[in-house]
């Protein structure tokens, strides 16, 4: 899905959108009979790979054509509040329907679902869609192919070391070693391939922008912030609460309902009141500490369904939030129009893949070794010797013991993040306010004034000695 940016305008000025609805439908259609049928995970993964470029095709082939009925002046924070509020809330309800599908019937009648409501789409595009082609027609030329497959594998090397990493016990492991060493060796050809193409799919440009890197270091401190979403929620929810797939996928309201509101308070601020990049980032960051403080104090095991509303809504409002400003930032950060999709491939890796991979593998990681030392302190009072664990059987206490580590280890890697969280949020307040920390931090050329005087000091004391 990230990969395919580079090269979607080229696509869309070589079909017309009508060809290209037809052909994604087709090509998606095929790709859920794969999934029903297949019991391959190579096979599985290379369709998902090509689903997933296609999926995102179709999408911008909708979303570009109807740009311009949306905001005339082509102003881009509007049109990605529409882009979020559908994307987002489609990945939130899409998870809803398929828990109650495969809750009411099979899993694999999800699949035939989406192969209905596609071969529609299809009916649909070849009877109202005319075939009209951009007049602009550039032809597939001076693609660099190669350095897509290159960065793909090595968006997929990362992606699977990340997810993998614990599984295999990381570089102890000849899975992880190799994928690592495969990741730096695409990343390095294409490094060196982009010095001397005339148009390397990612170019040199994109990758020094300002903007993209901006949006790339705010993506990888805001995401590990979020990353707790992938690894505490569903085992908080399921393990200590209790609750089965139809409650634990019912939290997706909640987000959905969040995403809702944050795309209309970002339309509003950012989009129409023009609220400065900063604010915004604020806000998001401010939703975070929200979303981590909520769970950092009350965490336990009575907690009901309702309560958790507020953390997930204002999760859904946060990610929303900064992913519409920094997608904005970049491309009104005086990128050339060739350069523009690059970076888009950038900001979706950093923001999709990073995002959603790197937090939670260093998450994971940090509940792999807190986690026992934390049962082994709790544990320590309970032996033979104990009268309160007398009585008791032996599984009854370890697990009671693994259930109370759980909480307790939850608990302490929400406060630190919460700490990590708060400390973001004062270094964005205060790199702006009127209130500046120049006693704390004072500028490298105030250190120099400072070390100057200091030494024409001693100087002269020197020379009236």
């Amino acid at each position: 899905m990230s990969i395919n940016f580079a090269v979607m305008f080229r696509i869309k000025f070589r079909y017309s959108t009508r060809t290209q609805l037809l052909v994604c439908g087709a090509v998606l259609i095929a790709a859920n009979a794969i999934c029903v049928g297949t019991t391959s995970v190579p096979l599985l993964v290379a369709t998902c790979f090509v689903a997933g470029w296609f999926r995102m095709q179709a999408t911008f082939a909708c979303n570009s054509t109807i740009q311009l009925w949306l905001t005339p002046v082509r102003n881009m924070s509007i049109f990605f509040c529409y882009v979020y509020i559908v994307v987002d809330s489609a990945i939130q309800l899409s998870g809803i329907v398929t828990v109650y599908t495969i809750f009411h019937f099979e899993w694999k009648y999800m699949h035939w679902i989406m192969i209905g409501l596609l071969a529609l789409m299809m009916l649909l595009t070849a009877l109202l869609v005319r075939p009209v082609r951009c007049p602009m027609y550039i032809p597939l030329l001076g693609i660099d192919w190669i350095g897509a497959g290159l960065w793909a594998l090595f968006m997929l090397c990362f992606t699977f070391v990340c997810v993998y990493g614990n599984f295999y016990d990381w570089w102890e492991s000849a899975e992880i070693t190799g994928s690592t060493l495969l990741g730096l060796v695409c990343a390095g050809v294409n490094l060196w391939r982009a010095g001397f193409l005339r148009h390397p799919y990612i170019s040199y440009a994109a990758l020094r922008n300002r903007n993209v890197v901006r949006a790339t270091c705010v993506y990888l401190v805001f995401f590990t912030l979020m990353a707790t979403e992938h690894v505490f929620e569903h085992s908080y929810a399921a393990n200590i609460l209790g609750f089965d797939e139809t409650n634990l996928i019912d939290l997706n309201w909640y987000v959905l309902a969040g995403i809702i509101v944050g795309c209309g308070f970002t339309y509003f601020t950012f989009a129409i009141r023009k609220w400065r990049y900063k604010t915004m980032t604020a806000v998001g960051f401010a939703l975070a500490v929200i979303y981590l403080a909520y769970f950092y104090f009350f965490l336990d095991y009575g907690v009901e369904k309702e309560a958790l509303f507020v953390p997930l809504f204002a999760r859904g409002a946060a990610s929303v939030i900064i992913s519409i400003v920094y997608l904005t930032s970049i491309l009104q950060g005086g990128l050339p129009f060739m350069v523009f999709p690059q970076a888009l491939t950038i900001n979706g890796f950093t923001g999709a893949v990073m995002g959603a991979t790197l937090g939670p593998a260093l998450i994971g990681e940090w509940l792999r070794h807190a986690l026992p030392r934390n049962a082994a302190l709790l544990g320590a009072r309970l032996t033979d010797f104990n009268p309160d664990s007398s009585g008791m059987p032996l599984s009854g206490l370890f697990g009671m013991v693994q259930r109370q580590a759980l909480v307790v280890t939850i608990k302490e890697i929400y406060g630190w993040l919460l700490i990590a969280g708060i400390f973001s949020l004062l270094m964005i307040l205060l790199s702006y306010s009127p209130i500046r920390p120049a006693a704390i931090l004072p500028k490298w050329s105030s250190i120099r004034r400072i070390i100057k005087r200091l030494v024409r000091s001693e100087r002269s004391i020197s020379l009236q000695d």
